[in-house]
């Protein structure tokens, strides 16, 4: 059986931990967003800087149209990016905003299902909110284009009872 593997680190810190401008910054969306530390905002942070390299990197080399299209569909079909016929250089101007927006807490909370974003985060964590019949219970999943329609309360959660009556 052996030893589990070790997990690996899905973020990384700012270069500049205590520069004011920057911890107000971040404060701000924190509670935007309701994320429980910043831990979360670093982590979308990170997925959105690793988008950008890919972005810049396909801009300096010049690599096949193809390898480019299939960058911007995927990133269309995980809710980033407006349509398809965007261009690298719309992928290097998405901010943060644009990756928290994706979060499951966020949507729950935008498509009414909640109160506030942190009844939204409350919810997904005590087994409430379901994505298709399948339990989430995990507020920082990032929902694509296709499961978006498929958010509502779990079946066997008291809230979808209670809508029902």
């Amino acid at each position: 059986m052996g030893d589990p593997k070790k997990p690996r680190k899905k973020w990384e810190g700012p270069a500049h931990p205590w520069r004011k401008d920057v911890l107000m910054q971040e404060l701000e969306i924190v509670g935007r967003y309701g994320l429980r530390n910043k831990r979360e905002l670093w982590i979308a942070k990170t997925i959105l800087r690793k988008i950008r390299a890919r972005a810049r990197k396909m801009l300096a080399t010049k690599e096949a149209l193809e390898a480019e299209k299939a960058f911007i569909n995927r990133l269309y079909h995980m809710g980033l990016l407006p349509s398809t016929e965007t261009t690298l250089d719309d992928i290097l101007n998405l901010t943060v905003e644009d990756v928290l927006e994706r979060r499951l807490q966020t949507i729950v909370f935008r498509k009414g299902l909640a109160k506030s974003i942190y009844h939204a985060r409350q919810l997904i964590v005590h087994g409430h909110i379901a994505i298709g019949d399948r339990r989430v219970t995990s507020p920082g999943h990032l929902v694509t284009r296709d499961e978006e329609a498929l958010i509502r309360y779990y079946p066997l959660s008291p809230y979808a009872k209670a809508k029902e009556g």
